[in-house]
């Protein structure tokens, strides 16, 4: 039998929802009042939705099946044993707490580790993670290794943490001075890249020699899971559930979005061995979270979460999963649009750097990249640089190191004419790139500003 070229979706469709076409007035007039803050867009004033792959994926009919059958009770639902067994039966972790997202969990394990004069290590923190480990009075240091900032290498996994900075990091800091080591699998900040399962092998000999718990954050372990397989040669012999299951015997406990990698639209947990934790973490679930059977999830929610995290280990999902983004990536070097390669597994990140080189880092470029698509286009992505990650104003600005737009892709949402049309769009914004302007913000909260900031353009007269 040949071998097909063509990757088709592994689905049908049974259901459709409208898309929010605007005319460009319209967008002109939204981005205004949205102070240039693409979190302040109504959702269905969006024709193309890429600003998270969280929350936003199609469920299956066997989920939608699992609303049904959800039990309510407050304590001891029969979903909630459903949906511990799943964990468990992935993870192999002793307890299981549920938590309503991936930051309620954040927060819950990083109140109950860490505190002042502790320093939390990462392959890279993503924002909730760093905001969570701040808000504990501790310090987020990211240590990637330096491949990680070479955008245009082929390096299989730039999602890996630097061994040697991170012994020599334990060295100087003590480790008792160190709650936990957080391996972010695939790593979101650096381009959705992946960690191979040697490098998490590497990172958890040091913590076990060091006696630090290695936390896994899990939000996308399948996708990483699944490209180990493709682009680590001793693996490709097994399947994504046996290195799934590896990665997590490596660590002490991980914290997951079932957001995520789990196609729920809500809802997240905690998992580990430790029984001191537990206890401590009991308490807290229950007085922010609701009991330890539901931790702010409906029974419903439970259930599909528990199927979820059965059908994301699918190889011929996974297999389509990967290669829609990969379609997407090459469709935008033939426009030229610098990306970071490899692409990964759940997004496509433009280095708004080297795309917009006239637009300095304190007037935001990445974020004039994501105002500029919506007002072409209708499509919403998401800043990943120095209005995410930057630190100051004035001549204290701080700027990220990376100037990034995430193009997020929903699971099981959109189809191929979806990312033809998104590579059309940016073939046009190549051509006149140069009349994009930056930002500057006028107004921002004391923590996650991108989420609420203000923004105004650089120059009177309309951002466009």
């Amino acid at each position: 039998m040949p071998k097909w070229k063509t990757i088709i979706e592994p689905f049908r469709i049974k259901m459709v929802e409208p898309l929010g076409f605007t005319t460009e007035k319209e967008r002109s007039d939204l981005l205004k009042k949205a102070h240039y803050n693409l979190f302040q867009i109504p959702a269905d004033k969006v024709l193309i939705d890429l600003l998270t792959d969280s929350g936003t994926s199609a469920m299956s009919s066997e989920q939608w099946a699992c609303l049904m059958r959800g039990d309510e009770s407050y304590a001891g639902a029969r979903s909630w044993y459903v949906f511990e067994k799943a964990v468990k039966d992935l993870t192999g972790y002793r307890y299981v707490l549920p938590a309503h997202q991936g930051r309620a969990a954040e927060r819950i394990f990083m109140s109950v580790s860490c505190g002042p004069g502790k320093t939390v290590i990462a392959n890279t923190h993503f924002d909730t993670t760093r905001a969570n480990v701040e808000a504990a009075g501790s310090v987020a240091l990211d240590l990637p290794v330096k491949e990680a900032f070479n955008f245009s290498s082929a390096a299989p996994f730039k999602g890996n943490i630097d061994i040697a900075a991170l012994k020599k990091s334990i060295s100087e800091i003590g480790a008792r001075n160190i709650p936990m080591i957080i391996m972010t699998v695939t790593n979101n900040s650096l381009g959705g890249q992946p960690v191979s399962l040697s490098n998490l092998k590497e990172a958890s000999k040091v913590a076990r020699q060091n006696k630090i718990p290695l936390i896994i954050d899990a939000a996308r372990f399948a996708e990483n899971a699944f490209l180990i397989k493709l682009r680590e040669r001793e693996q490709s012999h097994r399947s994504v559930i046996q290195i799934a299951r590896e990665m997590f015997s490596l660590a002490d406990g991980c914290l997951m979005s079932a957001k995520k990698d789990a196609f729920a639209n809500m809802g997240g947990f905690l998992a580990f061995n430790d029984s001191g934790w537990l206890k401590k973490a009991k308490e807290l679930l229950i007085l922010g979270e609701g009991f330890p059977t539901y931790g702010g999830l409906a029974g419903r929610d439970l259930e599909a979460i528990a199927q979820g995290l059965k059908e994301i280990v699918d190889e011929n999902y996974l297999s389509y999963r990967a290669r829609s983004v990969a379609y997407l990536a090459e469709g935008l070097k033939k426009h030229k649009v610098p990306i970071i390669n490899p692409p990964g597994g759940h997004a496509i990140y433009v280095d708004a750097k080297h795309f917009l080189p006239h637009i300095l880092p304190h007037q935001f470029p990445a974020q004039a990249l994501v105002c500029e698509l919506y007002g072409v286009a209708g499509i919403r992505s998401v800043e990943v640089g120095s209005l995410m990650f930057g630190r100051g104003k004035g001549r204290d600005f701080e700027p990220a190191k990376m100037e990034l737009v995430r193009l997020a892709l929903p699971r099981r949402v959109y189809t191929q004419s979806h990312v033809d049309f998104i590579i059309e769009v940016f073939g046009f914004i190549a051509s006149r790139k140069k009349f994009i302007e930056g930002l500057e913000i006028i107004e921002e909260p004391k923590t996650l500003r991108h989420f609420t900031a203000k923004l105004k353009p650089v120059r009177v007269g309309g951002f466009r």
